[in-house]
């Protein structure tokens, strides 16, 4: 008779099944993915591909050289419906990206450190920021710059309504969007825990809707200023938690304590240039009237909105950054003042006790980890379970 095969948990999981969602939401994102690049090939689903591929609701603009009076034409792009369809297609995207970054880079390095289970969550959250958050610096620096935005503070109002954007400031904003969207399933496909989730879905949804907002009433140079700006200092955090989380104090510390100072200036830099722009400048121009045609939002409501949302949402983020650098320092202090010195003592149940009081002082979250260690390790439970014996043949 043949051996009896194992019954029990199967590697691959049904189909269709969380389990088998979770695994390959990868592979089956680029498999629809690829149908629509696919399309692009032929000719009859050409029309269709490209409503997703390339940006839509673009205008042709006449202008002429004053030196040689040529009429030269300029491609701008406003935004509309069928926005959405790009916004969907770029969403695909990303969550590929994000698959490949972490299969690719962080997984391997995860391999080598060791980390526990909320650790590694933190970890991967961290790492996949830092290089997004990189990669929007870095070309939202090469925008401003190519599109002449570094020579006068005063591009942030002059002209609004910024409707017609080029190609590159339009593409820019429709990532953004699809990015910060994407984060929402990709709570669901890397099983993040309850406690983590309520902190993730919070900071993703004011990503989105601040971008959103920015974008619809025609204030894209000032969101992209402040997005960089709000983009370094975050970088600089995930950089030092992740120094942190491979055991690195030299860079993280240092790390930490810039992003801390960096943070304030932050906060007081984009209220600065939230008044000056929104408050003063738009509230002096001439063209106050509601136009959406024009994409002309500016009135007296929706720029007393916005100015009470932003400086709102600054004072809520420097509030909590503040209540939280206390907290902390009120425990490292409360810590430093209980710690207390294990006396040289000959007798073995003198040292079980002053250990077990010193373990008792411990920080939470460094017993946390030396538990977690423990119960992962096999030789402390078969050292438990040696010990035990023992005890029960003395007896």
């Amino acid at each position: 008779m043949g051996a009896k095969r194992k019954t029990g948990v199967t590697k691959n999981p049904p189909i269709l099944s969380h389990e088998f969602i979770i695994q390959n939401h990868a592979d089956i994102v680029s498999c629809i993915a690829m149908v629509i690049v696919v399309g692009l090939m032929f000719q009859a689903s050409t029309p269709f591909a490209t409503l997703f591929v390339t940006m839509q609701h673009n205008l042709t603009v006449n202008s002429t050289i004053e030196e040689n009076k040529e009429p030269v034409e300029a491609t701008f792009y406003t935004y509309g419906t069928k926005d959405f369809c790009s916004v969907f297609f770029y969403f695909l995207i990303t969550i590929v990206l994000h698959a490949v970054i972490q299969e690719y880079m962080l997984d391997k390095i995860n391999r080598k450190l060791h980390l526990s289970k909320s650790k590694h969550s933190k970890f991967n959250e961290s790492g996949q920021l830092l290089v997004f958050y990189l990669i929007s610096i870095c070309w939202g620096l090469d925008t401003m710059i190519k599109e002449g935005f570094t020579e006068n503070l005063s591009f942030m109002w002059e002209g609004y309504p910024h409707a017609n954007l080029s190609y590159t400031l339009k593409f820019y904003f429709i990532i953004q969007i699809a990015y910060w969207l994407h984060t929402f399933p990709e709570i669901y496909f890397q099983k993040v825990k309850k406690d983590e989730m309520s902190y993730r879905l919070r900071y993703q949804i004011l990503y989105t809707v601040v971008i959103i907002a920015g974008f619809l009433l025609n204030l894209t140079r000032l969101t992209l200023v402040c997005l960089i700006i709000h983009y370094s200092v975050e970088m600089i955090f995930h950089f030092a938690r992740l120094m942190y989380f491979s055991d690195k104090p030299d860079w993280s510390a240092p790390s930490f304590i810039v992003w801390a100072v960096l943070f304030i200036i932050a906060r007081l830099v984009t209220v600065t240039l939230i008044i000056l722009t929104v408050g003063f400048r738009l509230g002096k121009a001439t063209n106050q009237e509601m136009n959406t045609e024009m994409g002309n939002f500016n009135i007296l409501p929706i720029r007393i909105s916005v100015l009470t949302g932003v400086c709102l949402l600054e004072a809520w983020m420097l509030w909590n950054f503040l209540t939280f650098q206390l907290r902390r320092y009120r425990e490292n202090q409360a810590f430093t003042a209980k710690k207390k010195i294990v006396p040289k003592v000959k007798d073995k149940k003198a040292k079980k006790e002053a250990a077990k009081t010193v373990a008792v002082e411990q920080p939470p979250q460094q017993q946390d980890d030396e538990n977690s260690a423990n119960e992962a390790s096999p030789k402390a439970a078969n050292g438990g379970v040696r010990t035990r014996s023992k005890q029960q043949k003395k007896k």
